[in-house]
């Protein structure tokens, strides 16, 4: 059964992702054209396949993570006193766990606007931003909300303890039909910049990515400690997306009164994007909430991304 499922996703990823001419390709969702949501689907029909988003705790106590090497993304953000959360999206296969789960935050339902209906899994979120979420268009999961697909682990104290158990929750991976974010894969530009590291600092955290030839991927580090997943092997994308956004004061606030950075992910900018031990200047354009990314060149060509995870990163503009 599972080799009959790698299969299935070998070839879905291979059609997903390469136009008839062998060319590569993309989803349909980058800035140049509307959602599908928007042009293509009729009145009444349903919506694609939904990915899993899953917030992930990454305080110090949270780490090594569960199942994070199985997203097919995985945005990094900035939350509260300037540490960070990510958000592991699911596509390609579900992971028996993930997690530590955390609280989702007002800026996730502008970035997660890009997938059909998505499954958003955390552990809850402020009494005045439920009511935001349960009128988002996207299915929220909490324990409260579905009885069963948690578990506590016993190696750690709360809130550093909670995993989710996709397979409770899904009877199978969506598909990367589900990955509507607008990125491209193939080639690399023919330029760039060789680069064996690079670190993106947030006020208290801090992400490093050192690339391994033998890998052929970009080692994780954060604050200073390699990135682990539970068995011990490093986190490894294949891409990271160094992406410079707007990143303002919101509504809301921390139990200590911390403000609530929002992270603006509609709208244009200046990104990095690593791959293949080089570095390509890039720019990023997104109009719409409902569109996903388009990431091209200063020339103004469509940049490829390897093919593998891809971790962006959000960081604030200068």
């Amino acid at each position: 059964m599972g080799s009959i499922l790698a299969v299935w996703v070998a070839a879905a990823l291979a059609a997903g992702c390469t136009a008839p001419d062998g060319r590569p390709g993309d989803d349909g969702r980058g800035a140049s054209q509307r959602s599908p949501r928007e042009s293509s689907r009729g009145p009444g029909e349903p919506l694609g396949p939904s990915v899993l988003a899953v917030k992930i705790d990454n305080a110090r106590a949270a780490r090594p993570h569960t199942g994070v090497e199985d997203a097919d993304v995985v945005y990094v953000e900035q939350v509260e006193g300037g540490l960070s959360r990510l958000m592991a999206v699911y596509a390609t296969r579900l992971p028996d766990r993930a997690g530590p789960v955390r609280s989702a935050r007002e800026a996730d339902l502008e970035l997660l606007r890009q997938f059909d209906r998505p499954v958003l899994a955390f552990s809850g979120a402020q009494s005045k931003l439920m009511p935001l979420i349960e009128s988002a268009p996207l299915k929220a999961v909490t324990p409260e909300s579905e009885s069963g697909v948690y578990t506590r682990g016993t190696g750690r104290p709360a809130p550093h303890n909670l995993y989710l158990r996709p397979e409770r929750l899904m009877d199978r991976p969506p598909g990367p039909e589900a990955l509507t974010t607008g990125f491209r894969f193939g080639r690399p530009p023919a330029d760039g910049t060789a680069e064996d590291t690079l670190t993106v600092r947030y006020p208290a955290a801090r992400f490093t990515f050192t690339w391994s030839e033998a890998d052929s991927r970009w080692l994780v580090s954060m604050d200073g400690s390699p990135a682990l997943t539970t068995e011990g092997e490093r986190l490894a994308p294949a891409t990271v997306v160094v992406q410079y956004v707007t990143v303002r004061p919101s509504g809301f606030q921390d139990f200590l009164g911390n403000n609530t950075p929002y992270t603006e992910t509609v709208g244009s900018g200046e990104a990095l994007v690593l791959r293949g031990g080089r570095a390509y200047e890039a720019l990023w354009n997104r109009p719409d909430a409902e569109d996903g990314t388009t990431f091209t060149t200063e020339e103004g060509e469509r940049m490829n991304f390897a093919r593998g995870q891809v971790w962006v990163v959000y960081a604030k503009a200068s």
